[in-house]
């Protein structure tokens, strides 16, 4: 998949990190303590990573939440 400059931060949480460790949408949602409705919403583009999913994203995947937020901010 051809990724967008800068790409959507949920394009890079769907590349980098869930088909890497194999996880389906349902799996990753449940790991992150979200429904799968939102993680879903945000690895289609259609929703950004607030705050609080960036620190969730931080603790499940061991990044920073930081990084989350300024690719938001980015994109």
């Amino acid at each position: 998949m051809l990724m967008h400059n800068p790409p959507h931060p949920g394009e890079v949480l769907k590349e980098l990190c869930i088909e890497p460790l194999g996880l389906t949408v349902t799996e990753a949602a449940k790991g992150l303590g979200v429904s799968r409705k939102t993680l879903s919403s945000i690895l289609n583009g259609k929703s950004g990573i607030s705050p609080e999913m960036a620190v969730r994203l931080s603790i499940a995947f061991n990044t920073s939440s930081e990084s989350w937020i300024n690719q938001q901010s980015q994109y």
